[in-house]
């Protein structure tokens, strides 16, 4: 054998653990969802196929565009805070302020918390009735109102958050700020990167704070932006733990205010043995979100900013 096939036979055997497991755990279940899309396939009965009929049935199924339109919504609402945060933590930490790198591994932190974790510590803040957040604003409310002598507690200001339909979404939101360490990390990073001549121009032309944070920092660091963005975009659409937790841990609330297009697809798929539905609604969910991808990247073209090498 020549040298050139050896050394290609020893290639292949290395990577080899990583080719079976791709075509294992991977390429072999994403086909199968495939072929289940088109099929009537409850898990314990033979698969029967149906072309079309899984994709005509969610179309008109007003519960499943009731799941993507409160998807959409947090994905619109989620997005832009989580990354204004991001954002102003990451430029406060980025400047040269005492303890910065104790601050960093606090925010840092919470990622490492795991998300069924996490989301029992949320259950309990939120909890309408011995929760941390009705107690410190309640409590808060009381004391300011005995040293006023007014009543400044009315009760609106401290709802059953979980179960309540109108602050369920305000609650998913202020929750998914507990990931934004791992948005702060490359910002930082990023900030780091910009030269420091660009300030020293900005700073004789006069600018102030603000101003050089938003002509300087923003667009320097635009290409993390657009990939924490795209990141950001989609988790949002796969929006499935934190959700279904507080669907199944909220008795007496509203359970469709935490069904979201995952937490339904997982309905259908392992609750209501509709194994077929559940593969039709998750192509629609990988095709729509390879086509956002592909449409931000494309509108990215003119707004961010690449440094030649």
């Amino acid at each position: 054998m020549k040298g050139g096939k050896v050394e290609n036979l020893a290639g292949w055997l290395w990577v080899s653990p990583w080719v079976i497991g791709f075509l294992a755990f991977l390429f072999l279940p994403i086909a199968a969802s495939l072929l289940y899309s088109f099929s009537d396939f409850p898990l314990l009965e033979n698969r029967l196929w149906v072309g079309l009929d899984n994709y005509i049935a969610m179309a008109s199924d007003a519960k499943y565009w009731s799941v993507l339109g409160r998807t959409l919504v947090y994905a619109a609402v989620s997005i832009p805070v989580t990354t204004i945060v991001a954002l102003v933590i990451a430029a406060m930490l980025n400047s040269k302020v005492r303890g910065a790198g104790f601050f960093q591994t606090a925010v840092y932190l919470p990622t490492l918390v795991p998300m069924a974790a996490s989301g029992m510590i949320w259950l309990w803040i939120f909890n309408g009735d011995r929760g941390l957040m009705n107690a410190v604003v309640g409590g808060s409310l009381d004391w300011v109102g005995k040293l006023v002598g007014a009543d400044l507690h009315p009760a609106w200001l401290t709802p059953t958050w979980l179960a309540s339909k109108g602050t369920a979404m305000a609650v998913l939101v202020v929750v998914s700020l507990w990931g934004v360490g791992q948005m702060v990390v490359v910002y930082i990073a990023a900030m780091r990167e910009v030269p420091e001549q660009l300030y020293e121009a900005a700073a004789i032309d006069g600018m102030g704070p603000t101003r050089r944070f938003l002509s300087i920092t923003i667009p320097m660091i635009s290409p993390a932006i657009l990939f924490n963005v795209i990141t950001l975009s989609i988790a949002a659409l796969q929006i499935f733990a934190i959700p279904y937790i507080f669907m199944k841990a909220t008795p007496g609330g509203d359970p469709s205010s935490f069904q979201f297009y995952t937490t339904s697809m997982y309905d259908n798929a392992f609750t209501y043995d509709k194994m077929g539905l559940a593969s039709a609604m998750a192509w629609v969910q990988l095709i729509f979100t390879l086509i956002l991808t592909g449409v931000m990247i494309s509108a990215s073209k003119r707004m961010v900013h690449y440094r030649a090498a």
